[in-house]
């Protein structure tokens, strides 16, 4: 660090008047110094002094200055400071936020002796040192100071460590004291830390060790224990002097100490671990420094000086511009001040572990800071000015960071998403994911409150690309996981954490509730999703439809509207929510219900204020009405009396509010006398619960405090006298008789005799009680009273005047019981009758009157009827015999089925009228078979057919009427009923009635009429699919017409007349939909067309502007151009594209020119800067005059293409003479030499040639003589006389030329000669190279020509003896060749032998190479595929290359898949030791195991082939250099494998022998590395299955289940082995490539285990043997001992064996008898097989018992 200094902040005085202390305040926006003068000087950030005032003494009697200021602090908050005086006091003045806020002493502290020094480390607590040795504490807000430790040494200075948890101070003695609040679990002692050699003034405590310095010169740095770190010692520096005070950066990181003249600056070294001096800060004439103070941030460091004056420095390692808007000051090694130029805010990063910052970012639209330190990562939200330090080790710098989220900062490192959340020093969590977009992951930071719910941190993100996993940041813990059927593209949770919205790949959205682990897929084809901030409203669109969810938790409820463009965006303020949408070119805005989102969000949250803030804002409708009705009850139930209250006096329930407001009023005196919640007090209580009705409840709660007379007067208020009455009397209460009285008298003043009348009753005074009942009109009350009561039944005159009473009151039925009861049976009946009390007076008539029985139920039945109780009256008609009368009751019922059965009973007559009515029943249930048998038999047919018209079942219908109508009436029925249909708007079911009778154009032409286009449509697609497109064409000019253009649109498109779509748009104005049709519709370029023509009716600058924001302005310029549109083009290049204009002049010149407007044309080209297009125009039209002048006047360089142009005029018209001038002239000379060649005049080209190109002449004669070739045979016989002039004249060389420049034409022998006469003349005349060089060039023409010999002669003149020998085998003559080979150089002799072989190969000649070189006829027939041949060619030759063709052709057939056939070639040929077959040997060893239906008889031969061919690779093996190797014994264990096949074949063959083929295919599973396992498994399953061994196929069988799967996941690492422990089953097995079972046995398989696991009637063990191991295994588990395999069943062999003479071969003797015996019964070849070859494997059979006949 160094120090700059910045400016002076006070100007020092001459003399003595030192600065006493300094401070800066918290928030770095404050600095104050104290003078001499103990006057206070306040100065803002930037040093400008705004403010002063002045300290008081403790007691005014002894002056102003009997003080002085030894120490001042800022509080935490900085609006307040501490002043410490040495008249033993400190004072604390609130100065307020803002400057001139007036300045007030808010505590005092009175001490015993002076202040000396002060620090204000924490909230309300001020620490400070005194005279007499204590350091105390001030509490500033209990106004009281304690001592927190005392020594007996004046207290010199005084200083906190960096989180300002700790004290040190300094003693007179040199004692260092040091205390914890709190050690920050650094473990840290407390006490006296160090002895000092001197009074340690300059004290400071920094990150690392404490520095300390005083009068001796010496800085010293102490260890956190006290032990010495360093010591700089300048006492024998003269220019030194003591050190008065020290101040320690805020990062700990550097301390200055000052003292004459001078600062000292020692800066932390982490690496090196010790402080290092930096420069110190020299300044004449600064005198002492008295006091320093550092800003808080760490930039500036202002020091007092003994002369008053106040300097301040820049405090900076270094400083660096980021992206030239911030500005980062690194103010010490683990603090960097990062400033906005623009806004000037600033924030302090710092690293609390004091490492280095290495690199400061600003990422995040500017937002964000990311720094790095060695172990840690520092990041910050500069707006909120919250800032993390997390650990963090160092990856490379491959971390990605995400900002979307304002909370909380998403890195991810190599797969891993790490969450830290701004303002916290520990990550929120981290999780494993590859997903890194944002929009695949959501983090929700307690972003609205819930009620009930402090903290609210959740996450989710994809852990695949189907599955999504939910997060509990608190806990750490998974709180769901979703597994999706296809892709998730975007998921985000709600805003407080308890829902999930994701959408798919194929835009389907769905909700997943967290709590209840439900998942709802809420809408299709989704485009756009967006939570509503601040609310749990959902928005989406679906096509053209905007969906809003306004209540989340019922997903079905949904709101929709229509909208014709995309959303794009949610803006939410200003008391409103609107969903932004693009319609084409505009953005239009949708607004939401606010009240549902604002209202059901605070209802939600719990925050019922916020919900009232927002209803108060709002005019009183039905819907706010309701609100307000919710809000006051979810604010009762959340006793929440206010807001409860405030909600009954806006809904006008006076009452209700009232009594709310008296119960809030007890609760909050309750809350002011007591404290705490005044709802939980018992009346408040209890009125709640009499506001909810609920008066047991606030009885109960009265009783519980003993409140009896309240819960009394309670019931007594609301005239409740019974439980008024009932509380006294289960209290006892004095009161009770009197109640009594008082509630009878009560009921008499009200005139409630009834209730007078049941008191008297219940008090046992039965004949007040009747008569009060009589009294009040209540005779049934007096006659339940006596008929209860036998003595009063006795008083004859009183049960009189109760029956008048009740007959009276035609209260029939009491008084019949009454008489009855008095044994009065006629009066009883009458009064039953009369009563209708037909069930007494029936049982009465069955007793006393047993006639009328019958005219009773029928009254009973009418009475029932009239009661409308009609399936009741039924039984009672049936037993008064009323038939009619029950089947109308029975109808009026609907007891159908009882009806029916009524009916059923009656005559034809009586019942056909009433089928029909339980018919319409049947109708209307859509029994319509019943209903049909029932209008059968009511002979209505005709109804019958109606009822299915109308039920739209037109099938049984015509049925129906085909039964019993003509078809044309039939037809006219149907016509009429549709018809009928058709007034009715029934247009389906008229469809389906004109479809039934075969006339689907009426129903065409009904939909046209009502114009249900779309039914009209599909009908002709169905039935006149050719006329479809034409109905489309047609519907689509009518809804034209009639002006419905987005239904014309659709029928336009339909027909595939998307132009007449756009013409339609175009003529209506609707240019934005014509564009958008012919984007859609018309191909690459139809939309650029229209925006073309849309551009031009708009014209000027909106046509601009229109085509710039389609991007395609520059087309339709050139649109504009092509159509010959100049004036709009021009227009359009002029407004927007000027660099465009030239070429529009030159199109424009271009098509002037074709309208033959030449002069017009000429001055557009000069304007297009193309004057050579006029030039070339006018040349074009042979203006010559017109052409040379524009050529002069603007192009020069054209003026000799003019000329040329007129020169070819001239030679069009033959005049060569003028041509040739003109060309001259335009210094052609080139092209005149080229037209006079062109003209055959060689004779003038060549003078042209010879006067002005002469470097052209030769090749120019050359061409003559090319030409002369060209000529055919005249200009042969001219090069030939020509050549024979040349050899005349004895130019050899020239002659030769000629002679070789003649070339074939027609006539080959001339070709010849004259080529033999160049050879022959070069022989002799010319140099040997040269006749060399002839000779070589002859030769190959000759045999071009078919002479070879002639070209070997020649070669032979010249000793070439191999190009000579190359020209016979040209011609074929190889004799020739042979001899001139061994004649004249015997080395080519074998080369011509190549060269034979070669040709006699190419020729296919395959028998005559055999006798020249058998290996290459060989290889010959390989290459053409004739193996039989190659084979049967081999075979005559040795045994080596016989076997080479056969590995070479067993490999063919392997390739093609005919393992079988090269088998059968080495069974043929035997089976050589050679190491390069052995890929062959086992590629026919897999195939054979792996191939399908090898498991039977019939598989014998080839297993037997396969053994044998195997036998016999291993006794060649044992014979060669590899016997005993791997290879040896892989083959060994093959052979083995191959026997246990073959020999499970033959056994197959015998029924005898299933055990033995079963138990084979049990011991092929310790093989199962060489064989497919599931294949294996199978075999063995079902081989013990078919055995009845069921555990053992279970066993295997399941194993086999378990491989298929396997086998499909690809992976065989979810095998469980526990079934195969202790066996030779191995488990490292090669997974099978392919399933080998196919799917049907497989689903068999599966099914049977199933089966038998669902029956748990098998134990899941493999059987045991006596060795207590698996009966198939050959090792015994428990001893290790390795018994030797079975040759028959391969089953170990415990006892009975029978040892063959070869060693390790044995059998079991009971399976070799079974074995042997079967052969005997069965005579089976196949087994007879096998025992040969046992003979021949293992050195002959045990007993020579058997013979192979």
């Amino acid at each position: 660090m160094q120090l700059k200094h910045l400016r002076t902040l006070l100007s020092p005085q001459d003399g003595a008047a030192k600065v006493t202390c300094m401070a800066w305040s918290q928030n770095n926006a404050k600095f104050a110094v104290c003078t001499v003068d103990r006057v206070v000087l306040l100065y803002d950030e930037h040093g400008e002094r705004r403010d002063k005032f002045s300290t008081k003494p403790a007691d005014m009697k002894y002056g102003r200055k009997s003080y002085m200021v030894k120490g001042m602090a800022f509080s935490p908050d900085s609006t307040k400071i501490a002043i410490g005086q040495t008249d033993n006091i400190i004072y604390v003045y609130k100065i307020g936020e803002d400057w001139g806020d007036k300045k007030v002493i808010c505590n005092k502290f009175i001490q015993t002796s002076a202040v000396t020094c002060l620090q204000w480390p924490a909230e309300y607590i001020i620490v400070f040192g005194l005279a007499e040795g204590k350091v105390r504490l001030a509490n500033t807000k209990t106004n009281k100071s304690s001592t927190i430790y005392g020594t007996d040494s004046y207290v010199v200075s005084l200083t906190t460590n960096c989180s300002g948890k700790g004290i040190l101070s300094g003693h007179a003695d040199g004692t260092i004291v040091r205390y914890f609040f709190d050690d920050e679990g650094s473990g840290e002692s407390q006490g006296k830390l160090v002895n000092h050699p001197c009074p340690p003034y300059a004290l400071a405590w920094a990150t690392n060790s404490i520095v300390a310095a005083g009068c001796d010169r010496r800085i010293v740095a102490y260890g956190k224990e006290g032990h010495v770190l360093q010591t700089f010692d300048y006492s024998r520096d003269p220019l030194e002097r003591e050190f008065t005070t020290a101040a320690a950066s805020p990062g700990g990181q550097s301390i200055v100490l000052g003292s004459y003249d001078r600062l000292r600056v020692l800066n932390w070294s982490p690496r090196r671990n010790v402080w290092e001096e930096a420069k110190p800060k020299e300044i004449a004439n600064l005198y002492t420094i008295t006091a320093l103070a550092w800003k808080r941030d760490g930039s500036r460091l202002c020091a007092g000086t003994l002369c008053g004056g106040v300097e301040q420095f820049d405090c900076c390692l270094r400083r660096s511009i980021y992206k030239n808007k911030f500005e980062l000051t690194y103010v010490g090694p683990s603090q960097v001040i990062v400033k906005n130029l623009s806004s000037g805010t600033r924030v302090v990063l710092k690293s609390h572990y004091g490492y280095e910052v290495e690199e400061v970012k600003i990422l995040g639209k500017e937002r964000y800071l990311v720094a790095h330190t060695s172990d840690t990562l520092l990041l910050g939200d500069l707006t909120t000015n919250r800032l993390s330090e997390v650990a963090w080790q160092g990856s490379g710098g491959n971390e990605k960071y995400f900002f979307e989220n304002e909370n909380v900062c998403m890195i991810f490192n190599a797969g891993e998403l790490t969450l830290v959340e701004y303002g916290s020093n520990d990550t929120l969590g981290s999780v494993r994911t590859e997903f890194m977009n944002p929009h695949l992951i959501s983090v929700r930071i307690n972003e609205r409150r819930q009620r009930g719910m402090e903290d609210n941190k959740k996450l989710a993100y994809l852990v695949d690309i189907k599955t999504i996993a939910i997060v509990d940041l608190i806990g750490g813990y998974n709180i769901g996981t979703i597994s999706h059927e296809s892709r998730v593209d975007w998921l985000e949770l709600n805003e407080t954490g308890h829902k999930l919205l994701f959408r798919d790949r194929k835009l389907r959205l769905h909700l997943y509730d967290i709590e209840s682990c439900s998942k709802t897929m809420i809408l299709n084809f989704c485009s756009y999703v967006q939570w509503v901030p601040g609310s749990d409203v959902l928005v989406a669109q679906n096509r053209n439809n905007l969906c809003v969810w306004y209540n989340i938790e019922a997903p079905e409820r949904v709101t929709t509207s229509s909208i014709r463009g995309d959303v794009v965006g949610l803006e939410r303020g200003g008391g409103k929510t609107e969903v932004m949408v693009t319609e084409g070119v505009t953005t239009v805005a949708y607004t939401l219900d606010e009240g549902l989102i604002e209202f059901g969000t605070a209802i939600d949250d719990g925050n019922y204020t916020r919900a009232t803030a927002f209803l108060e804002t709002l005019e009183m409708t039905p819907e706010t009405e309701a609100m307000w009705k919710t809000l006051s009850k979810l604010s009762l139930e959340a006793k929440q009396l206010h807001i409860a209250e405030r909600c009954f006096s806006a809904l006008g329930h006076v009452a209700k509010a009232r009594f709310l407001h008296e119960t809030n009023e007890i609760a909050d005196q309750v809350s002011r006398e007591y404290g705490g919640e005044g709802t939980d007090f018992y009346q408040v209580r209890a009125r709640l619960a009499m506001l909810e009705k609920n008066y047991k409840l606030a009885e109960m709660i009265f009783l519980e405090q003993n409140a009896v007379e309240e819960a009394m007067d309670m019931y007594q208020e609301l005239h409740r006298w019974d439980e008024c009455i009932a509380v006294a009397e289960a209290k006892g209460h004095p009161a009770l008789e009197k109640l009594r009285r008082g509630y009878y008298q009560w009921l008499m003043d009200t005139q409630q005799e009834e209730r007078a009348g049941e008191l008297q009753e219940s008090q046992g005074d039965g004949l007040a009680a009747i008569s009060l009942y009589l009294k009040a009109g209540l005779p049934a009350k007096a006659a339940r009273l006596v008929l209860n009561r036998e003595e009063l039944l006795a008083n004859t005159e009183l049960v009189e005047h109760i029956t008048a009473a009740l007959i009276k009151g035609e209260l029939y039925e009491r008084a019949g019981d009454l008489f009855e009861k008095i044994r009065n049976p006629q009066r009883a009946l009458e009064c039953y009758c009369k009563g209708s009390a037909f069930m007494k007076a029936v049982e009465l008539a069955r007793l006393a009157f047993p006639v009328e029985v019958v005219r009773l139920e029928e009254a009973w039945g009418d009475h029932l009827v009239q009661q409308k109780q009609l399936d009741a009256a039924i039984n009672h008609y049936i037993e008064a015999r009323c038939s009619i009368k029950a089947i109308e009751a029975a109808l009026g019922a609907r007891q159908w089925k009882k009806a029916i059965y009524i009916l059923d009973l009656q005559d034809q007559n009586t019942a056909s009228k009433y089928y029909p009515r339980v018919a319409q029943h049947y109708a209307s249930l859509q029994e319509y078979e019943i209903a049909e048998e029932l209008y059968a038999k009511g002979d209505r047919t005709k109804d019958a057919i109606d009822m299915y018209t109308q039920a739209g079942r037109w099938e049984q219908a015509h049925k129906l009427a085909m039964k019993c109508m003509r078809p044309e009436d039939v037809s006219v029925l149907y016509i009429t009923q549709a018809q009928e249909m058709e007034k009715q708007g029934k247009y389906r079911e008229a469809e389906r009635l004109y479809v039934t009778v075969e006339e689907p154009d009426l129903a065409i032409s009904m939909f046209k009429k009502y114009k249900l286009y779309d039914d009209m449509i599909r009908l002709v697609g169905k039935h006149h699919p050719d006329l479809l497109s034409d109905t489309h064409l047609h519907l689509g000019k009518e809804l034209e017409a009639e002006g419905r253009l987005q239904e014309a649109e659709y029928h336009y498109l339909e027909a595939q007349e998307w132009k007449a779509t756009v013409n339609m748009y175009r003529s209506s104005g609707l240019w934005e939909e014509a564009y958008r049709v012919a984007k859609a519709h018309g191909g690459a370029n139809a939309h650029k067309h229209v925006a073309y023509l849309w551009a031009k009716s708009l014209g000027g600058e909106a046509a601009v502007r229109l085509l710039n924001k389609l991007g395609l302005l520059e087309a339709a310029i050139d649109h504009a151009a092509d159509n010959c549109s100049f004036e709009f083009a021009f227009e359009l290049s002029r407004l927007a594209l000027k660099h465009k204009t030239p070429e529009i002049h030159l199109r424009y010149a271009m098509y002037l020119e074709d309208e033959g407007k030449f002069e017009e044309a000429e001055a557009e080209f000069i304007k297009a800067g193309k004057p050579k297009e006029a030039v070339l125009m006018f040349v074009h039209n042979q203006d010559w005059e017109a052409a040379q002048r524009v050529a002069e006047a603007h192009d020069p360089d054209s003026v000799a293409e003019v000329l040329v142009g007129q020169a070819r005029g001239a030679l069009e018209e033959k005049d060569f003479q003028k041509a040739e001038g003109l060309l001259l002239r335009a210094q052609r000379p080139g092209l005149a030499l080229n037209y006079y060649k062109e003209a055959g005049l060689w004779s003038d080209a060549l003078r042209i040639c010879k006067d002005y190109v002469p470097s052209q002449l030769e090749a120019l004669q050359e061409e003559y003589e090319r030409e002369a070739t060209k000529k055919g045979a005249r200009g042969m016989e001219g090069l030939v006389e020509q050549a024979r002039q040349w050899e005349q004249a004895g130019e050899y060389s020239r002659a030769v030329d000629c002679y070789l420049k003649v070339r074939d034409a027609g006539s080959s022998s001339l070709v010849e000669k004259c080529w033999l006469k160049a050879a022959e003349l070069s022989i002799k005349f010319l140099p040997p190279a040269r006749s060399l060089e002839v000779v070589r060039a002859v030769g190959p023409q000759l045999i071009g020509i078919g002479k070879p010999s002639a070209a070997a002669e020649l070669y032979l003149n010249l000793d070439l003896v191999k190009e000579a020998i190359d020209a016979f085998i040209e011609g074929e003559e190889w004799n020739k060749a042979k001899r001139v080979a061994k004649e004249l150089d015997p080395r080519y002799e074998d080369y011509v032998d190549q060269c034979y072989k070669q040709f006699l190969k190419s020729q296919g000649k395959v028998d005559s190479l055999v006798g020249v070189d058998v290996v290459a006829a060989l290889d010959l027939y390989v290459e053409q595929g004739q193996w039989d041949k190659c084979i049967e060619t081999a075979t005559k030759q040795n045994y080596k290359i016989l076997h080479k063709y056969v590995a070479l052709y067993a490999t063919h057939l392997i390739r093609e898949g005919g393992y079988a056939q090269a088998l059968a070639l080495y069974v043929q040929h035997g089976a050589p030791a050679n190491p390069q077959n052995f890929n062959i040997y086992k590629r026919i060893f897999t195939d054979m195991v792996s191939s399908p239906g090898t498991n039977s008889a019939e598989a014998y031969h080839s297993w037997a082939d396969l053994r044998d061919v195997l036998f016999n690779l291993c006794e060649n093996l044992v014979k060669s250099s590899e016997a005993n190797s791997p290879a040896h014994e892989e083959f060994e264990t093959m052979l083995l494998i191959a026997h246990y096949y073959a020999t499970r074949s033959a056994a197959q063959s015998v029924k005898e022998l299933e055990t033995v083929a079963a138990r084979l295919s049990v011991s092929l599973l310790r093989h199962t590395q060489l064989l497919p396992a599931d294949k294996a498994f199978y075999e063995a399953g079902i081989a013990a299955k078919a055995v009845g061994w069921e555990n053992m196929a279970f066993i295997f069988l399941n194993r086999f289940l378990d491989l298929t799967d396997a086998i499909e996941e690809g992976t065989l690492d979810a095998l469980d082995h526990s079934d195969f422990q202790d066996t030779d089953i191995p488990f490292e097995v090669p997974l099978p490539a392919k399933q080998h079972v196919p799917e049907a046995q497989r689903e068999e398989v599966r099914d049977w285990v199933l089966t038998v696991s669902m029956d748990q009637r098998l134990e899941q063990v493999l059987p045991r043997d006596e060795r207590g191991a698996y009966e198939a295994s050959l090792v015994a588990a428990s001893t290790g001992v390795r018994a030797l395999p079975c040759l028959i069943t391969g089953y170990p062999i415990l006892r009975n064996k029978i040892e063959f003479k070869r060693p390790g071969k044995a059998a079991n003797k009971k399976n070799w008898n079974k074995f042997l015996m079967a052969i005997k019964t069965s005579h089976s070849p196949m087994c007879q097989d096998v025992l040969k070859f046992i003979s021949q494997w293992c050195g002959g059979l045990p007993s020579t018992s058997f013979s192979f006949q």
